[in-house]
């Protein structure tokens, strides 16, 4: 039989106010009545209400991560979990939960966004990517409901947010292959209309500028989406018209099938370096070279950024940015 607030404040004699009142941690509870309060809880082992308390403390200590509206993102490519692992170890941490919510009416986003808020079931939400000129970023800054993104918006003025130098992350990289002797680089993306996107080709083009490097567009392929299939369909339209010695990805499921076409046409000298490091990569054939963007710890310091602003803690720090670094194997190849 499931125990209750009332069973609680019998076994310690006081009302149940007072056991809600423990239970969110009041001042204006004596520390004896605490004690006995805490010492009924744990020999009745009562486990609270998280609706109740947060209907009673209008606080539910429930977090939203809202994910991609395309189902197959969060399945098919490991950077979703690999964020919401660390999502849910700093939650687990500050003593938070974690709701997953998901929408795939794309024309209608914000309403079924303000629906979701309306419902008073979370404290604050967690966006897993920003656009230019997101409309949910701008509609959740007017309703001033909390709020944090992995990734930079446009506008950072009161917003929360964490991510990569994804400029200077992918600048590095250029660099790097440049100085290992390679002067023809492609560069396969996907989705422009996301920030990570358009930083990692303008660091791809500020590196080949500053290397005296002419930017050529017949290196250059942007598709619509973080997939093997898209990598595929880009080397190939970049192998028509060009001739690379070396190709950067975005992310490694499209370095996955850039591979892949390399391997079919034997062309073997062409480094290919791709972006995010999950674990697969090292099992690829030639083992894929990937930047690390710490997907886990992006997570993770979005989620406590969040919190300290839900318990008034750290407000003065708004942002993260967090480490990459390149994971060198078999696929970057030396070009001299």
């Amino acid at each position: 039989m499931k125990v209750t607030i009332k069973d609680v404040a019998r076994e310690a004699n006081v009302a149940t106010s007072t056991v809600s009142r423990v239970l969110s941690n009041s001042d204006k509870i004596s520390e004896e009545t605490k004690i006995r309060v805490n010492a009924a809880i744990k020999k009745l082992n009562y486990t609270p209400n998280i609706v109740a308390r947060g209907l009673a403390n209008k606080k539910t200590r429930i977090l939203a991560v809202i994910l991609p509206n395309e189902a197959e993102d969060i399945f098919s490519n490991p950077f979703f979990i690999q964020a919401m692992k660390g999502i849910s170890i700093c939650a687990e941490q500050e003593d938070y939960y974690i709701m997953y919510g998901f929408n795939q009416d794309k024309d209608n986003e914000k309403e079924w966004l303000r629906k979701f808020i309306n419902s008073n079931l979370v404290d604050g939400l967690c966006l897993l990517k920003v656009k230019e000129n997101d409309e949910i970023i701008n509609y959740l800054k007017e309703i001033n409901f909390p709020f944090v993104v992995i990734g930079r918006p446009d506008n950072i003025e009161n917003v929360l947010w964490v991510d990569n130098d994804n400029v200077k992350a992918m600048y590095d990289l250029v660099n790097k292959l440049i100085s290992y002797g390679h002067r023809e680089i492609g560069f396969i993306g996907a989705k422009p209309n996301l920030n990570v996107s358009r930083d990692r080709l303008k660091g791809y083009k500020k590196a080949l500028i500053d290397n005296n490097l002419n930017i050529k567009k017949e290196l250059i392929y942007e598709g619509n989406e973080f997939n093997k299939e898209v990598g595929e369909i880009g080397v190939d339209k970049i192998l028509e018209e060009a001739n690379p010695t070396a190709i950067v990805a975005t992310d490694d499921l499209l370095g996955f099938g850039i591979i892949e076409v390399l391997n079919n046409r034997e062309l073997k000298r062409i480094s290919v370096v791709g972006f995010n490091n999950i674990q697969i990569s090292e099992y690829q054939n030639p083992a894929l070279a990937s930047v690390d963007i710490n997907a886990e710890k992006l997570g993770y310091y979005a989620t406590k950024l969040i919190i300290n602003k839900l318990e008034c803690k750290d407000l003065n720090i708004s942002s993260h940015i967090i480490e990459t670094n390149l994971i060198e194997r078999e696929s970057l190849k030396v070009n001299k």
